[in-house]
């Protein structure tokens, strides 16, 4: 935490299982492939990354949880400073989870979801590789992944479908991080 940036800017988290697409959904929101590492292996993003976008907000790259190949001690090093980062970190502004949307519910991200809603930490759910779905399925994971959610949920948190390929919920991604952006008041 000492060595991240000073918290005077809103930031922007996201993080998810191991290969959900993370790395590919930075580089396409902002438009600079290679800016985030892509790896098939998973376990590639290990610290925390911070990534000025326009001199005014910060992507935060957050290691990804789940089946990194990686010793149990370093899970559990990441899992404290994700922790720390996610219950501390002031400018901290939402947090994004992303899901793959191919997947049934996963219960690694149902826990982590239902840990930011105990912690009353700001979210929203990005499902991921929808290029990789027809249209009708798309609709079908998004409607038993809410199915599941409403068994923990009164009010399901926002949610948002994307493809890193073809840019699908870049803007509609963009638009949500400028609505919050104008609610910022700088701590320091």
């Amino acid at each position: 935490m000492e060595k991240l940036p000073q918290p005077n800017l809103p930031e922007f988290a996201f993080i998810g299982r191991s290969n959900v697409g993370k790395s590919s959904l930075i580089n396409m929101l902002t438009k600079k492939k290679g800016l985030a590492k892509i790896s098939g292996t998973p376990g590639k993003t290990q610290t925390i990354n911070h990534f000025l976008i326009n001199n005014s907000w910060y992507i935060v790259d957050l290691p990804g949880y789940g089946f990194a190949k990686v010793s149990h001690t370093t899970r559990e090093a990441w899992g404290k400073m994700i922790s720390r980062y996610l219950q501390q970190r002031l400018s901290l502004m939402n947090v994004f989870v992303l899901v793959d949307i191919r997947l049934e519910p996963q219960k690694n991200d149902l826990d982590f979801i239902n840990r930011l809603g105990e912690l009353s930490i700001p979210f929203a759910i990005v499902f991921t590789k929808a290029d990789k779905l027809i249209k009708s399925n798309i609709k079908q994971h998004v409607a038993a992944y809410n199915k599941t959610l409403s068994g923990f949920w009164e009010e399901l948190p926002r949610e948002f479908v994307t493809s890193a390929d073809s840019s699908w919920g870049r803007d509609e991604l963009l638009s949500y991080i400028e609505e919050i952006i104008k609610q910022y008041k700088p701590i320091i």
